[in-house]
């Protein structure tokens, strides 16, 4: 698919640093956004016409369907729907199943190697909705100290946030061990709506596969820690929860009772990992 190339759309008004009457214009350009959506046997409920039709005013904004080695009719799903919306449906095939961490991880790589501006994942059930992705995009657009983005499920009054109570205490729990192992104060790490700025440091986090499949969203923020040279608190620094305004569980997710389980095991792994790295990334500049 050709690229789609970002255009200058407005102008900014910049005080001039040197003489405080006087302003020059500088172009505005639109980031061009690519979306990763893992789909695993989402033939059934993948709703299609939510992804054809979305449309971001002012925006570019194009989704990557990763087919993480389905065995049902999603790929015929993609294709028809890669047909119908050329210009904002890409899809990838990749076989066999290697896991929804990996589609993510390759994905991404996919997106930074088309020269997106923004990169990121959502999930295919659209617990979180479509019209919360402008809100991310206008982050970025306000904050260009902001390199990531990351959804949070946040309760609160005048927004629509439901979620089964044992996923939500069980979340609680471990968004507490997570928040210790990597010495932020993050909320929610778990929520599969998150956009990043394309970077080189980005494309190094990247570069080689997760160690676990059930907490790479953390190993992403590990690896992004471990990296800054100015530690734990510079990378904090680019770091930008955004409340959603509406979130729902939905039916048929994959994440039963027993998948915490085996998200207990992996951050033991990413404790072994990581733990010393992050341990010695929070004392940096102290």
């Amino acid at each position: 698919m050709p690229k789609i190339q970002a255009r200058v759309v407005a102008f900014d008004v910049l005080g001039d640093s040197s003489r405080n009457t006087h302003h020059r214009l500088q172009p505005s350009r639109v980031l061009h956004s690519i979306v990763v959506v893992p789909c695993y046997n989402e033939a059934k409920r993948l709703d299609a016409r939510a992804f054809s039709q979305f449309r971001a005013t002012g925006r570019l904004v194009e989704f990557l369907f990763v087919n993480d080695g389905s065995t049902d009719e999603t790929l015929d799903v993609l294709k028809r729907m890669q047909c119908s919306s050329p210009d904002t449906v890409r899809v990838r095939d990749q076989q066999p199943n290697r896991g929804k961490a990996e589609a993510v991880r390759t994905g991404m790589l996919a997106a930074l190697d088309a020269d997106a501006d923004l990169v990121g994942f959502w999930d295919a059930d659209l617990a979180t909705p479509l019209e919360e992705l402008p809100r991310f995009l206008d982050v970025f657009a306000e904050r260009r100290d902001i390199d990531v983005v990351l959804g949070s499920r946040v309760k609160l009054l005048g927004r629509t946030i439901e979620r089964y109570a044992w996923r939500h205490y069980l979340g609680r729990f471990f968004a507490t061990i997570v928040s210790e192992l990597l010495r932020l104060p993050v909320y929610d790490t778990q929520c599969g709506a998150k956009m990043f700025r394309a970077t080189e440091t980005l494309r190094t986090v990247l570069d080689r596969p997760f160690s676990t499949s059930w907490l790479f969203d953390v190993e992403i923020l590990a690896r992004l820690i471990a990296l800054e040279k100015g530690g734990t608190t510079v990378a904090a620094d680019r770091l930008y929860e955004l409340p959603l305004d509406e979130w729902r569980d939905v039916a048929g997710s994959k994440l039963a009772g027993a998948s915490y389980v085996k998200a207990a095991s992996s951050v033991l792994a990413l404790y072994r990992e990581y733990g010393d790295t992050l341990a010695r990334q929070s004392r940096v500049g102290r």
